[in-house]
């Protein structure tokens, strides 16, 4: 989960949310690359003149700095839209979980399983737990098995929301009167936590989103639970 002064990303929770990583720093390379080199290209004309007068008319300095760029927006085009490809991919899911947005809390329905369906409220501070996390911690968690492939659909009853965890690679629009979907791929157990993602009112801030994730053994017997209650 991001704690104070987290300047990098989360620690990945899916093998999308690794892509995103490696593609993060892959791009961030060729980002500080670039400004090494024109930092420098800056530096050498500020300081030496004489270079100058072979920069206004020159057509090899002109094919160079035409050719590179272009090279340089393949390198990183190329992983890009593999990843949006990827991201986009829903493979043979074994669960599916609806959830639905609202001003301001979620609510979720596992519809393969006789209709277990509830409401995600946060937790106010006074009323939490010595162990509660602040502005994240919900009343009713979202269990999902682990090393299982999930089935997403994302709707809203009011205005637009967003349903976004960080950690699994996960941010699909919640818009009222249309269904959005996505997939992850939980690899590990754990507490995952979100939050709405787009400006929906004034309590936009207040719906955080908690992903629990299980081994299958855990979840089997919690969904059973949940659907005798």
């Amino acid at each position: 989960m991001a704690t104070w002064a987290n300047l990098s990303l989360q620690d990945s929770a899916s093998p999308l949310m690794e892509q995103l990583t490696f593609f993060h720093d892959h791009t961030l390379m060729i980002l500080i690359m670039i400004t090494a080199l024109v930092s420098y290209l800056l530096a050498t004309l500020f300081f030496n003149s004489n270079i100058n007068r072979y920069l206004l008319d020159g057509q090899t300095i002109e094919v160079i700095w035409t050719i590179l760029p272009a090279v340089t927006l393949i390198f990183i085009a190329l992983p890009s839209l593999r990843l949006l490809y990827l991201l986009d991919e829903v493979s043979s899911p074994s669960i599916t979980l609806k959830t639905i947005g609202h001003q301001w809390y979620w609510s979720y329905e596992y519809s393969d399983f006789l209709q277990v369906e509830f409401d995600s409220y946060m937790i106010p501070y006074n009323e939490m737990n010595t162990d509660g996390f602040r502005l994240l911690d919900v009343d009713n968690r979202t269990v999902l098995p682990m090393n299982t492939q999930v089935r997403i659909l994302v709707t809203a009853t009011d205005v637009l929301h967003s349903w976004t965890v960080p950690a699994l690679g996960v941010k699909v629009d919640a818009t009222p009167g249309r269904l959005n979907q996505t997939s992850f791929f939980m690899n590990r157990p754990g507490l995952f936590f979100g939050q709405c993602s787009e400006i929906c009112g004034a309590n936009h801030s207040f719906m955080p989103i908690v992903i629990e994730s299980v081994p299958t053994s855990t979840f089997i017997n919690w969904i059973s639970s949940a659907s005798e209650a």
